[in-house]
């Protein structure tokens, strides 16, 4: 962990980076930086590179939409559940092992998606590249956990959040322009390479930052048995709890917006790409504002109650126009609300995970597998609730963007009362 005293860019270096100069030193955190950035946007760019593809597929396996959509289910599904095989892996043997190797499966799997013949085939290989691909996310956040504590993790996530928060932005993009000149298959060959590039860059340059005497023995009954033990501290459970219920939120916007956008409010695909693209930057700048303004001058609970609150605000808006309440209303104001509540996600999502892993330094791989599993889970239950009540009212989506609003501030409120115990980042200042 990094000592008192050390300035930033001491903090950005990896503990096992080796005797080396101040200035190389520095340059290896800029690479670490990067390469972790890239490991969570493995999910993304997986799930939205592959989205333009989808009719294309459809045709070519001769499949059903319904069949084909699946293959997106398997890899979200997958990325949920390795999480929980990955994590407790990372504590016991330490973060490069498992990380090469699930980033080996993670190629191999995405290349045979490339060749897949028959749809059955590509949703199989797809929860294979789902369950590989989770090591990156999983192991990413552990990694920070290492490395950092406090205020300097909550940082270091918002600089992750700049990163990462681009993925779903030029994914899309990207898989359309790689469209123009090959088919279905080529999509996937990109990823192949990306995750190529991904194990190139993290055997050269990211160092183990687990020390061998902070590990965990046993097998699955001693990773259930510390999993059991976070769940029952009821401050960690809450922040994991909140920070789900925020990402359905989140998540519920992804599956919806489109639809709302387009089909309801009647804007061209263009202008759902330049409003998808602004509210992501949103996101973006609001996370760099909590970790490069807020974090070291408010409280990481105080930062975390406005966002969730500036997030229950935006939702319950969304409803009200939505539901007729101000009468007719255009695409502007609607546009607002989704903005504000996406950029307030940039207050609640590094400031959750922050929070929750500072209560597990014994055991981050377990505490980041609950972490994105919980995340996962949640928005892919949620998700299919956006459209509950057909194509002619954007209520639903609002309704679930409430409910899981109102829900997380109930969680952070009620299990992790911030205001009885002395928050944990002040002791870091």
């Amino acid at each position: 962990m990094p000592e008192r005293g050390q300035t930033t860019e001491e903090h950005e270096i990896p503990k096992a980076a080796g005797p080396e100069s101040s200035a190389a030193l520095r340059r290896t955190g800029a690479l670490v930086t990067l390469v972790l950035g890239g490991l969570t946007a493995v999910a993304p760019l997986s799930m939205d590179m592959y989205l333009p593809a989808l009719p294309q597929v459809t045709d070519a396996l001769h499949a059903p939409a319904a069949t084909v959509q699946l293959t997106l289910t398997a890899c979200l599904t997958g990325m949920a559940l390795g999480q929980l095989v990955v994590g407790p892996m990372s504590d016991k043997w330490g973060r490069r092992r498992p990380l090469l190797v699930g980033l080996l499966v993670f190629v191999l799997a995405t290349a045979i998606c490339a060749f897949a013949p028959t749809a059955e085939l590509l949703i199989g290989f797809r929860l294979l590249q789902g369950l590989a691909g989770a090591a990156g996310i999983v192991i990413a956040r552990a990694v920070v956990r290492d490395l950092y504590d406090g205020v300097e993790m909550a940082r270091f996530f918002s600089t992750l959040m700049l990163i990462s928060g681009v993925a779903p932005v030029v994914a899309p993009l990207i898989g359309g322009q790689v469209l123009r000149f090959t088919d279905w298959r080529g999509v996937f060959a990109v990823l192949t390479g990306v995750g190529i590039a991904l194990t190139l860059l993290v055997w050269r340059f990211l160092p183990e930052t687990l020390a061998p005497e902070k590990r965990h023995s046993g097998g699955t009954v001693a990773a259930l048995r510390t999993m059991r033990s976070l769940l029952t501290d009821r401050v960690f459970t809450g922040y994991v709890i909140a920070g789900g219920f925020a990402f359905a939120a989140l998540f519920a916007y992804i599956s919806a917006s489109s639809f709302v956008v387009q089909e309801i409010y009647g804007a061209s695909p263009q202008t759902f790409s330049v409003l998808f693209g602004v509210n992501s930057i949103g996101l973006i700048i609001v996370g760099q504002i909590n970790g490069k303004v807020l974090v070291g001058r408010v409280s990481l609970n105080k930062a975390l109650a406005s966002g969730l609150t500036i997030i229950t605000v935006a939702a319950l808006a969304l409803l009200l126009m939505t539901s007729g309440v101000f009468g007719e209303v255009g695409l502007v104001p609607v546009a607002a609300g989704l903005f504000v509540l996406m950029s307030a996600m940039g207050l609640a999502m590094p400031n959750t995970q922050s929070l929750a892993l500072t209560r597990a330094p014994h055991a981050a791989g377990s505490a980041s597998a609950l972490l994105g599993t919980s995340s996962f889970l949640i928005g892919a239950v949620v998700s299919p609730l956006v459209g509950i009540a057909g194509e002619d009212t954007a209520v639903p989506m609002a309704v679930v963007q409430l409910v899981c609003a109102l829900a997380a501030l109930t969680c952070f409120v009620g299990l992790c009362r911030p205001w009885r115990h002395a928050p944990t980042e002040e002791a870091d200042h």
